[in-house]
């Protein structure tokens, strides 16, 4: 494995502790602190592991505004 590759799985799993650890806690935003962190989550996988970065532009944006339209609906639901 590139040590990139490794560093950004380390991240993942990290960020997968703090939103299992964060989902015990009862605040207010704790609902879009731990969509925040999926949020990180899906662009790191989607550039790391998927390759995306390698990818045309368009499909970079046309990610990006997906994901921003999806947590926009999900924050407008909460």
């Amino acid at each position: 494995m590139k040590k990139a590759t490794t560093i950004s799985w380390v991240v993942l799993i990290l960020f997968t502790i703090i939103s299992a650890i964060l989902s015990g806690v009862e605040t207010s935003y704790m609902a879009i602190m731990i969509l925040g962190l999926a949020v990180l989550k899906f662009i790191g996988v989607a550039f790391e592991f998927m390759e995306l970065k390698k990818a045309h532009w368009v499909w970079q944006l046309s990610l990006l505004s997906f994901l921003a339209i999806f947590t926009a609906i999900v924050l407008a639901m909460m």
